[in-house]
């Protein structure tokens, strides 16, 4: 574990935020990437998250902080990262992908960093902006999500060893993928539902008729 937070893996963090390509590609061939550092990262996301939605001025957000759940947001976030993770997993396995689980979840962990920080940023600036300066809140938000997301891109592709092409085809068949996921989970609970509403009633048939 104390391997997995060493210094060099931290320092290789910021020279694959300044060098996707190169970083990811080495991630993948000599292990410099650390899941659990990813899986930090991503919870920083989600707390950067709902500090922004709690804390950002009214000028930008209009929600109530009353009704918002950091825990159920963690959460949420956390397993949106374990299905998208495993989606593109069993994409990739059928389409020649080199990456394994563990590189995904890498390179989806290191891209949440840009969105983290600028979003941090923008609760920050969202403070001292008016009415007519709005767009200086969007842009920096705006800057954060488009690099995030083209980290990640950029991971996936390095992780498969894909053409940019086939990094988008597969994408587009990982969302296709996880709603599947999802339904089966739907599926599942629900039909385990029936099942112990079913032993319940044999339950409680048994009981009045004893």
């Amino acid at each position: 574990m104390t391997k997995a937070f060493s210094k060099e893996k931290w320092k290789y963090l910021l020279y694959t935020l300044s060098h996707p390509m190169e970083g990811f590609y080495w991630i993948r061939h000599q292990e410099r990437g650390s899941v659990p550092i990813a899986v930090v990262l991503v919870i920083l996301f989600s707390i950067s998250f709902s500090i922004n939605r709690l804390c950002a001025s009214f000028v930008v957000n209009d929600l109530d902080p009353r009704g918002i759940d950091s825990l159920f947001e963690l959460i949420g976030v956390f397993a949106f990262y374990i299905l998208i993770c495993a989606s593109n997993w069993s994409i990739t396995c059928l389409m020649g992908g080199e990456g394994r689980l563990k590189d995904i979840m890498i390179a989806i962990g290191y891209g949440t960093v840009p969105i983290t920080f600028l979003l941090n940023v923008g609760t920050i600036v969202s403070q001292f902006v008016a009415d007519d300066e709005q767009a200086f809140y969007t842009i920096i938000i705006a800057v954060g999500i488009a690099y995030g997301i083209i980290m990640m891109l950029i991971g996936i592709m390095q992780v498969h060893n894909y053409t940019l092409g086939k990094t988008l085809l597969t994408l587009i068949l990982t969302f296709i993928a996880m709603f599947i996921i999802i339904f089966l989970l739907l599926l599942l609970s629900n039909l385990l539902k029936m099942v112990i509403n079913f032993g319940d009633s044999v339950y409680t048939e048994i009981i009045f008729r004893s």
